[in-house]
């Protein structure tokens, strides 16, 4: 797409594992609870928490709302998960009702 290679984030990985070990969750577990498990094995999620593979969009947010944080705490380098997950989210968005009208998320 580009010329240069996407900047990749040097904690996500580590979050990743942060995330399912403090929910007590086997890497079996994880996959389960993503929506995963019908297309991949367990091998993805240590790929993903070793840095070997990166998650699509879809994956971090389901990481996201498992841990009851915004996105931006899993993918900003500069930020630190919460201590307790599941943890609330400190922002709301705004979210499509099927009418197409806006509603505001709560």
């Amino acid at each position: 797409m580009g010329r240069y290679a996407r900047r990749k984030q040097q904690r996500l990985g580590e979050k990743l594992r942060q995330i399912r070990e403090t929910l007590h969750l086997s890497q079996n577990e994880m996959l389960w609870r993503l929506g995963l498990s019908e297309d991949y094995s367990r091998t993805i999620i240590s790929n993903y928490e070793q840095d070997h593979r990166e998650p699509p969009l879809y994956v971090l947010l389901q990481y996201a709302r498992l841990a009851g944080v915004c996105l931006d705490a899993i993918i900003d380098d500069d930020v630190d998960l919460p201590k307790t997950l599941p943890a609330t989210p400190k922002h709301r968005g705004v979210k499509i009702s099927t009418s197409g009208r806006r509603a505001v998320k709560r």
